[in-house]
């Protein structure tokens, strides 16, 4: 068996064509979507995520600004200037690029964002509405994911998905939309015992741990589809994801590759939060 492709950047482009056709008509109706985004210090993996953030916003349309702040700055002054975006008519919504310097306390960052332009859908109470199935703007990571299935055709009904990881970011609220999917969801991380065992019993697996190849062809099911969320620079320069993509490729039926999977439905999701918000402001 060689496992199909679940191509993120192709569902990506379909979506932000419709977004971009979206945007034209709220612009028709004097609305312009905005985004902000706050990049704290000079991590180098999020200074690459804020451009491209930039650089996906200007390509739909939506009016786009980034504030780069010092690693040096204060919680209060952070504090002061998400307030500020809070009270900001042009902005719809607001994204604080994690992580964060470790002087910053990341919870009051997130809380301090309003809920209304929570559209990376980290805020308690988004997380809340997103547990009990309320309205609300869904971790983007997590949407995208669940998007990139739905548009490939995968039912998930009734299928044993295991999620390797339990972040606030991307394991738990993963597991949380599998189950409203109807799966039965299993969450493994470092204290599982038989990782590989747990492994060998999904129908789908998210591997979202950070880990570079952790997860191995030899530890699927036979036709398992593989969701790999992790992004990993190995010494020699190469990006990897949480799955040694060869050896999965050879069991799988589906799965994602590094980069070009999931990491452009992170981005569409993010703007797709942000063009709802704008809809919510009209």
């Amino acid at each position: 068996m060689t496992a199909t492709v679940l191509d993120g950047k192709q569902v990506s482009s379909e979506i932000r064509e419709e977004l971009k056709k979206e945007v034209q008509q709220l612009k028709d109706q004097g609305v312009q979507p905005g985004l902000a985004v706050v990049l704290v210090g000079e991590d180098a993996a999020s200074k690459v995520y804020v451009s491209k953030k930039a650089k996906s916003c200007e390509e739909i349309g939506v009016y786009s600004e980034v504030h780069r702040l010092a690693a040096t700055t204060s919680q209060e002054e952070l504090l002061q200037l998400i307030d500020k975006l809070n009270n900001d008519d042009k902005i719809n919504g607001i994204l604080v690029q994690l992580p964060v310097p470790d002087h910053i306390d990341d919870k009051a960052v997130i809380d301090a964002i309003a809920l209304e332009k929570d559209v990376d859908g980290f805020h308690p109470s988004s997380v809340g509405n997103m547990v009990i199935g309320d309205d609300c703007f869904l971790p983007c990571t997590p949407h995208g994911c669940m998007v990139l299935l739905e548009k490939s055709g995968i039912d998930l009904k009734g299928k044993k998905a295991v999620v390797v990881g339990r972040s606030n970011i991307v394991g738990k609220p993963m597991a949380m939309l599998l189950l409203q999917a109807h799966a039965t969801v299993t969450i493994c991380h470092s204290r599982t015992k038989d990782l590989a065992a747990e492994v060998k019993e999904a129908d789908v697996v998210i591997a979202a741990v950070g880990r570079p190849e952790m997860v191995t062809g030899e530890m699927l099911k036979e036709g398992a589809v593989v969701i790999d969320v992790g992004i990993n620079r190995l010494d020699d320069g190469r990006l990897v994801g949480d799955v040694h993509y060869e050896s999965a490729a050879k069991v799988a039926s589906y799965i994602t590759p590094v980069p070009g999977g999931v990491g452009p439905m992170t981005i569409t999701m993010l703007l797709k939060n942000t063009v709802e918000a704008a809809k919510k402001c009209k």
